[in-house]
């Protein structure tokens, strides 16, 4: 049984927009967060290069949120943005968003928030119960 010929165009085209990679050479989760470095891409990458660059440029992104903007699968995005970061066109920030500072060793909010929504993902059916003080 094959697929549509929407399905095996979209792949054909991430085949191609990816030049056959199938894996990032950078370890990226979803939540990463980026942001437009000193470097430039190279003349040969892809359009959505420079459209995750220019969507950088404007603000740090995460990597659903880049995969979102291009309509693009997740995976060929990270590879392009692998290809960013090897450029130096995209870096990682120095300051997490999950980390408090030195004196605050408290987790953030950000982090709670995260840790919150995984858990509520990986176990719908649990009870919940109301907020703590």
């Amino acid at each position: 049984m094959h697929g549509s010929a929407a399905e095996e165009s979209a792949f054909v085209r991430t085949y191609t927009l990816t030049g056959g990679r199938t894996r990032p050479r950078h370890l990226l989760g979803l939540e990463t967060v980026l942001e437009a470095g000193p470097g430039r891409p190279g003349p040969s990458q892809a359009d959505e290069c420079r459209q995750i660059l220019a969507l950088c440029q404007e603000r740090r992104r995460s990597v659903t949120e880049l995969a979102g903007r291009l309509g693009r699968p997740v995976t060929a995005v990270k590879i392009l943005i692998s290809d960013l970061l090897d450029a130096n066109a995209l870096v990682l920030p120095l300051t997490d968003p999950y980390t408090s500072s030195d004196d605050d060793p408290r987790p953030t909010v950000q982090l709670l928030a995260a840790l919150s929504a995984g858990l509520r993902k990986k176990f719908p059916d649990a009870i919940a119960y109301p907020q703590a003080g």
